[in-house]
């Protein structure tokens, strides 16, 4: 059966570690903003020590992403939760500006470590066979996480205080350092690789499936970002709702209809997941009510479901052999998408109205779907089927 070729013993232990992984990130998504507005730090602090997380990892993934070429993928994951749980303890002592700052670097440093081991190590030991399928699963574990973790973080802050928040997400962070520490520790395949030194910081080879990932990513960090606003302004109290909603979705998706991503070529895939997102975009423009949102984050969560886990399998079958270079750039820049994404469209807001910024997001749907047809659809050269990297 094909479940229990993808379902091994790894594959299983690197999916709970992270979940426990991702739930300190997004328990802290929601509550370090209020944390750090009740200590009087400003606006504009808040969001400097919100990115720097971000910016940290964005900056080291490629780095990492060409370490992996030699270096145990465990190895990188250990340190990544190691630094997680001391960033996590930190957060109790650690004071805005400067030091808070720092701990943010560190665990953004934490964050470009683990993730991209992570992915790489399921990359490594799946079935080539079923590559989409099994990074369709290994989604979920971001899926869960995302769907629980931030209703939790708020529970704990409305229910106990902020000291018992860090210690949590410390304790999460230590267990996914157990689960971890359960992966065998194979020495990786190098024979095939590139030296080091010869390898650049990007991968050249996963450029097309990474640039697409930017504009669709940038979608993602303008919503996530904008959305609660939008959804108050309509009179929807609870933005959770919305995001709830597409986190089902996106569960359900990827649970029931993972091997489609191995069983059609991969433009056969990515076509109604763009097209996916460019209605659901062009849809929040007009839309003003409740249902209106659950309707747009179900069509928006199909499309979303399968376009990421594709463009990460279609970036490691161009990559042959250098699946941590090629998994580095792809998450490099769709953490650039995400940031750039809400920064753009926090402009165009400023400039005009929330239609339009979602207009925009469709139209980069729009520039996404044409940079597909024209630069990487028709190269006849590109694996987009899976029968080609078989």
């Amino acid at each position: 059966m094909t479940a229990r070729k993808i379902l091994t013993r790894d594959f299983i232990l690197s999916f709970f570690a992270q979940v426990a992984f991702s739930s300190v990130f997004f328990i802290l998504i929601p509550t370090l903003p209020i944390y750090l507005s009740r200590l009087g730090t400003t606006e504009a602090g808040i969001g400097i020590l919100i990115g720097a997380l971000s910016v940290s990892s964005l900056i080291l993934r490629p780095f990492i992403g060409r370490a992996l070429l030699k270096g145990r993928e465990r190895d990188f994951m250990i340190a990544g939760t190691l630094l997680y749980a001391v960033s996590s303890a930190v957060y109790l002592i650690a004071k805005p500006f400067w030091p808070f700052l720092v701990v943010r670097i560190f665990q953004g440093i934490g964050l470009a470590l683990f993730a991209t081991a992570s992915f790489t190590l399921v990359a490594r030991i799946s079935p080539s066979a079923h590559r989409g399928q099994s990074l369709s699963y290994f989604y979920l574990a971001i899926n869960i996480a995302f769907a629980l973790a931030p209703s939790f973080g708020m529970a704990l802050i409305n229910h106990f205080n902020f000291s018992v928040l860090f210690i949590v997400c410390a304790g999460l962070s230590l267990g996914s350092l157990f689960i971890t520490l359960k992966l065998r520790s194979d020495e990786v395949d190098s024979s095939d690789s590139p030296s080091i030194k010869n390898q650049p910081l990007l991968s050249r080879k996963a450029l097309p499936p990474a640039i697409m990932a930017f504009m669709g990513s940038s979608i993602w960090g303008a919503v996530t970002a904008f959305f609660p606003l939008y959804s108050i302004l309509h009179g929807v109290s609870n933005p959770g709702l919305f995001f709830g909603a597409l986190a089902i979705t996106l569960i359900l998706a990827r649970g029931l209809g993972g091997k489609i991503l191995d069983l059609y070529e991969r433009e056969k895939v990515l076509l109604p997941c763009l097209a996916a997102q460019i209605v659901a975009m062009a849809l929040l423009a007009f839309s003003t009510n409740l249902p209106m949102f659950f309707l747009v984050a179900v069509i928006w969560g199909l499309g979303n479901a399968f376009f990421y886990p594709t463009l990460v399998a279609y970036a490691i079958d161009l990559s042959e052999s250098s699946h941590g270079p090629a998994i580095g750039t792809y998450m490099a820049l769709s953490d650039f998408g995400a940031g750039m994404g809400a920064v753009i469209m926090g402009i165009v807001l400023q400039l005009t109205n929330y239609p339009i910024m979602f207009l925009c997001l469709s139209f980069t749907g729009v520039l996404n779907l044409f940079y597909f047809f024209f630069f990487v659809r028709k190269k006849p050269q590109n694996p987009l089927s899976p029968a080609a990297v078989s």
